[in-house]
Parts: structure tokens; C-alpha cells; sequence
């Protein structure tokens, strides 16, 4: 059934005779039924003509019928004679209807929209579906289902508000009233039209919460200074901004048009709009998948790898890192575009991470596969052992973008395990540094250390060391065993950082006391969860 009644047909005629297409009449007819957009262009466009000419022929009829019925057998006369089909009233030509149809249809046909400038003609067609899905088809992405977002010319906001004007004047004259509002969004229809074409073509639905995303952006260099004239009315809605290319964005426009007065828009802009020469370009065509994020548990083993790329004024000071070593087997795997790593806490360069090892969590930016099943993880994580003595990882899994929140959480509320090996001036015996052992919950205040003031804000740091459980090696060297809050600095807790942590192992034990090697032994965070091997 076709979705304009008769009280539609003055606006309709209206809006086509003004250069708009079928779809931007529905629209501003306030047509709510998605199939009704969905037919192919021509039909849609074969239909309009023929309810608006069935229409006028029939009120012709009726006016010649009723006021002057001799004028009908003229008017049959000349047809035969080839004269004007016109009655004495200049009405409707006595043609056969479908030819008045074709030609009319000929002519809109060769009309770029007023409003939409071809987004809902040219682009609503199969043969553009095509094109964007072989974009897809040739990326070689993983994906199940897929969102589909546009980003139209933000001069668009200006037509459609001019027709909106033209419409809403006109259905005045008739006693009626046509909010903005009540216009049917052209992003809306266009989602409308696009969804099930795509869905056929790639074999999967569309889902507004898929993480693959099908994007087109539209651009049309020809109306581009369309809202240039905003800026002069409406000065303070276009603030330029760091991030953005040019100050006309839609936000802008759209904030500006509802703060315009309708006279100073018409006084600069045409109602209706005018109808451009070319039809709207697809810019980019581009598809990205949603972030993957795998997390596990890292061991290092060398005291010559950062946990991080050590790059000090561009110059990278050693050759790998943690992250480098896990990261680019991850990315190969997953064909992901970049990563971001992160990590519950971290540890110095000079430090090994030992025990169950510490938790970290990558981001796989726009990764081209997605599925993994347990075994390919599991094979996954053995690639990554082998590649390098110097890491292991373990539970290597597939978890969310929420999950990771419970890393972050152990960072400063969990507990951790240290051992350093200390070194003292003075000689000791067993007895000197026994009182270490019986010291609980003892806490200290730590300034920002000396060695992390260029990236810490400066700070005065309180924190607990737990327990302390000495092992006595000889006079000069002991081992200390520790359990303290996260975030503590070891190394500042051991020599005191000049003072700047109080109390330290110096002061305790009277003497001046450094430490040589410095080992995690636990990162107390329950997660991720432990897999079987």
C-alpha cells in the first residue's frame, strides 16, 4: 500500500516540485513505516507520480464535470486534432496518465535532492551495497554481526531545515503544524534502507551492540559554504577547537539553528533549498572491529629488561621489553592494528617478577580475527614461552573491557611479596637483624623517590610493610623477606633515599644498609582467573 493519503498530497507536490526525491517527501510527510522507504528508487519514484497525477486528474475531472460539462467534448475534439489538451480553465493536459508519469519521472530523474543531495537515491541502490561489502569481503575480518554508522555533511542540517520551513508555511495555510522534530531523521531512514541490504549481502544481522563496525563517510564539496553564514549570524556557536578541522560541525550547526530567527534564515538562505549539480562523494568506506583485550600473568627472570620500551629522548636504551616480548606474538595472531599494555603495578628494570608471576592485560586495537578457541590460546601462550628465556606467561585468556577493572583494583589495595638482598657497611650478626622479624604492620612515609621524580608528582606516600622475615647470609649481606602494601618503593624502604623515607632498614638497624637484588615473589591480585594446564 502506498504511504501517502491524500492529506499528504499538496506537500508532496510541493516538496517535488521544489527538486526533493521520494524519500525526503516521505520524510517530511512524516512516514514512520521503514519498508515503505525500502523499495528501489525508480519504483518509489514511478509510485509518487502516479498518486499525485491519479490525483489531479481526478479533481480535473471533477472541475470539469461540475462547472462547465460542454468543455469535455471540446476538449475530446481537439485531442484528435492534436490542439492543446488543456480545458477552458488551463487545467490538467488530457495525455494518457503513465506518459505524463514517464516524462515526469525523466526529469526527476535527472535531479540531485535539494535536501539529502543523493544520500537516499544514489546510495540506497544495491550496486553501492555491493561496493562497500567487497571493502569488507577484502579487509578479512571475523565478525558475526555488524553496526553500520554514517557521517553525512553537517550543510545537510541547513536544507533540511529550510525545507522544514518551506513545509511548515505551507501547512499553515491549511490550519496545520509540522514540529521538527516530527520529521523522520535521514540517518534513521538511511539505517532503515541500508540494514537489510547489508545483512543479505554479508550473511550476518545487524546489532547495534556488534564490535564490528561498518562505517561511510559522505562529503559534497559543492554546498560545503551552505552553513558559512551561520558563523556571521550566529558567532558564538562556532568555537574553533584543537581537535576538530573546521569549526562547522554538526553540533555547531545544529545549536545555531535552533537559536536563528526564521526571518534572518530566510534573509540568508533559500527556501527551498536549491538543487545542486552533483550528487554527494563516499569518502572513505572503512571497517574496524571492536578492541580485543587478553590478559594473563607475566615472569621475568632477567635483570636487564624493562617491563616497558626504555626510550629516553628517542634513544631506545635496551633492545626489548615485557611488553614487546608477549605484545608481537598477540598482534601477529590477532592482526591487530597497535596494542595498549597495562599491568598490575611494575616492576625496575633490574627487578624479577618470580612466583605466580604478575597480572597484565593488553588491548588489541581493530583486530582483524577475533575467535580463539581454549587450545589456540593455550598454543598461544607456549609460543610466546619459547620465543624468550627471559619471560614466561601463564592463564593466558580472552576477557572483557570490564574484567580488566579487577587488575586495576590490586595496584594499591593488595598486598605484595618482596625479597632483597641487603648489604650493610657494618658487620652484622644474626641477632643485629632478628628484630626485623618480629616488626608488624609497621608503617612509613615515603616521598616521591629521587629516581621517579621526573614522571611522579612530588608526594608524601604513607604505606605499611606487613611482615619482615630475615635470613642471614654473612657479616655484610642478609636477605629480607617482605610483605607490604602495594605501592611501596622497596629499594627506598632498604638505603631511606636520603632521608626521604622514614623509617628505613638503615635507621632500624643503625648502620648505613643498600640493597643489590630485588625479586617479586607475589602480586596478591585474584585475577585473572587460574587455568588448568
Amino acid at each position: 500500500m502506498f504511504a501517502l493519503t491524500e492529506k499528504n498530497r499538496s506537500i508532496a507536490q510541493l516538496l517535488l516540485n521544489t527538486g526533493t526525491c521520494p524519500r525526503c517527501v516521505f520524510r517530511f510527510c512524516c512516514v514512520g513505516l521503514e519498508a515503505s522507504y525500502r523499495h528501489p528508487y525508480k519504483d518509489l519514484l514511478r509510485e509518487l507520480h502516479e498518486f499525485l497525477e491519479y490525483n489531479k486528474e481526478k479533481e480535473d475531472r471533477f472541475c470539469c464535470e461540475i462547472a462547465d460539462p460542454p468543455c469535455k467534448r471540446i476538449r475530446l475534439e481537439n485531442m484528435g486534432e492534436g490542439a492543446e489538451d488543456l480545458n477552458q480553465n488551463g487545467a490538467l493536459q488530457q495525455t494518457p496518465v503513465a506518459d505524463d508519469v514517464n516524462v515526469a519521472m525523466a526529469n526527476s530523474t535527472l535531479k540531485v535532492c535539494n535536501v539529502c543531495l543523493g544520500i537516499l537515491q544514489e546510495f540506497c541502490e544495491t550496486d553501492f551495497v555491493k561496493k562497500v561489502c567487497q571493502k569488507v569481503n577484502s579487509a578479512e575480518y571475523q565478525f558475526t554481526s555488524f553496526v553500520f554508522s554514517v557521517s553525512l555533511p553537517p550543510q545537510l542540517s541547513v536544507r533540511e531545515h529550510a525545507a522544514w520551513l518551506l513545509v511548515k508555511e505551507e501547512m499553515g495555510k491549511q490550519g496545520l503544524s509540522l514540529a521538527k522534530e516530527d520529521i523522520v531523521q535521514l540517518k534513521e531512514t538511511y539505517k532503515w534502507i541500508i540494514h537489510p541490504l547489508f545483512s543479505e549481502e554479508l550473511g550476518v544481522p545487524a546489532d547495534g551492540k556488534s564490535l564490528f563496525e561498518v562505517s561511510v563517510v559522505f562529503a559534497h564539496p559543492e554546498t560545503d559554504e551552505d552553513c558559512h553564514f551561520l558563523a556571521r549570524v550566529c558567532p558564538d556557536c562556532f568555537k574553533p577547537a584543537k581537535n576538530k578541522q573546521s569549526v562547522f560541525t554538526r553540533m555547531a550547526i545544529i545549536k545555531a539553528l535552533d537559536k536563528i530567527k526564521e526571518e534572518d534564515f530566510r534573509e540568508h538562505f533559500p527556501c527551498p533549498p536549491s538543487s545542486p549539480k552533483n550528487i554527494c562523494a563516499a569518502l572513505e568506506i572503512q571497517c574496524t572491529n571492536g578492541a580485543i583485550f587478553v590478559a594473563g600473568r607475566y615472569n621475568k627472570y632477567s635483570r636487564n629488561l624493562p617491563q616497558t620500551p626504555w626510550i629516553i629522548d628517542g634513544e631506545r636504551k635496551l633492545e626489548s621489553s615485557v611488553e614487546e616480548l608477549i605484545s608481537e606474538h598477540l598482534m601477529t595472531a590477532f592482526k591487530a592494528d597497535s596494542f595498549n599494555f597495562s599491568s598490575s603495578g611494575r616492576e625496575d628494570v633490574d627487578v624479577r617478577t618470580l612466583g605466580s608471576g604478575r597480572p597484565f592485560a593488553i588491548e588489541l586495537v581493530n583486530p582483524h580475527r577475533i575467535h580463539f578457541t581454549a587450545m589456540e590460546m593455550k598454543e598461544l601462550q607456549q609460543k610466546i614461552n619459547n620465543s624468550s628465556d627471559k619471560i614466561k606467561v601463564r592463564d593466558l585468556q580472552l576477557v572483557t573491557r570490564e574484567a580488566i577493572g579487577h587488575m586495576k583494583e590490586g595496584e594499591e589495595e593488595k598486598t605484595k611479596t618482596y625479597s632483597a638482598l641487603i648489604w650493610t657497611d657494618k658487620a652484622i650478626q644474626k641477632e643485629d637483624i632478628a628484630l626485623l622479624d618480629d616488626m608488624k604492620e609497621l608503617k612509613i612515609d615515603q616521598k616521591t623517590p629521587l629516581r621517579v621524580l621526573h614522571r611522579r608528582p612530588l608526594a608524601v606516600r604513607s604505606r605499611v610493610i606487613h611482615t619482615m622475615k630475615s635470613e642471614y647470609i654473612d657479616d655484610h649481606h642478609f636477605r629480607l623477606h617482605l610483605k607490604t602494601q602495594a605501592g611501596t618503593y622497596i629499594k627506598e624502604f632498604v638505603h631511606g633515599d636520603f632521608g626521604r623515607t622514614k623509617p628505613n632498614i638503615g635507621f632500624l638497624l643503625k648502620r648505613t644498609a643498600d640493597i643489590l637484588e630485588l625479586d617479586v615473589e607475589s602480586v596478591d591480585v585474584d585475577w585473572p582467573p587460574t587455568l588448568n594446564d
